[in-house]
C-alpha cells in the first residue's frame, strides 16, 4: 500500500464521544493542575528543581500526547486497503489481507480478523457511539466486501 498521503480515502470514521471526553479531560487537566501551580505560595514553587520542573512536564505532555492520540483514532477506506490508526499504533491492511470484519452486540468495538487469524480491534469503531458505530461497520463491511475482503476462507 502506498502512503495515506498519496491517495485518496474512500471513506473515514472516527469516534465522537471519545474525542470530546479526551478533550474534556485535557481541558481539565490543564485548569486544575495550572489552578494548583499558580495557587501555591512563590516560596512553595521556588522548591522545586529544575530536574523536578522538567519531570512535571514531561509527565503532563506524556499525558496530552496519549489524549491526543485516543482523540485522534480513526479507520481509513483507501481502494487497495484500510489504515487504522489506533491509540498506539497504525496498521495498514491490504483488502486481501483482511477476512472477517466483527461487530456483535455486547463488543466494545469493531474486530478485524486478517489472513494470518490475528485480531485486532478498531478501536474507532466503538460501542459508545451506539446506532452510529452500528453503521459505520456496516458501511466498511460493506466497502471491504466490494473490494475483495473475506474472498479466501477465514482461518
Amino acid at each position: 500500500m502506498t502512503a495515506a498521503t498519496d491517495r485518496p480515502s474512500l471513506w473515514t470514521f472516527h469516534p465522537r464521544i471519545v474525542a470530546a471526553v479526551t478533550a474534556a479531560m485535557a481541558a481539565s487537566m490543564l485548569a486544575i493542575f495550572g489552578v494548583i501551580w499558580f495557587r501555591l505560595p512563590d516560596e512553595s514553587r521556588a522548591t522545586f528543581t529544575l530536574f523536578q520542573r522538567l519531570t512535571l512536564l514531561a509527565f503532563f505532555g506524556t499525558v496530552l500526547y496519549l489524549l491526543y492520540r485516543m482523540a485522534t483514532v480513526r479507520v481509513t477506506a483507501y481502494a487497495d486497503g484500510l489504515r487504522v490508526r489506533n491509540v498506539f499504533r497504525s496498521y495498514d491492511y491490504p483488502w486481501t489481507a483482511v477476512k472477517v470484519l466483527r461487530f456483535k452486540p455486547g463488543d466494545p468495538w469493531l474486530q478485524l480478523f486478517d489472513a494470518d487469524g490475528n485480531r485486532l480491534g478498531i478501536l474507532a469503531v466503538q460501542a459508545s457511539e451506539g446506532d452510529r458505530a452500528t453503521a459505520a461497520a456496516k458501511q466498511l463491511a460493506a466497502i471491504a466486501r466490494a473490494h475483495g475482503a473475506g474472498s479466501t476462507p477465514a482461518l
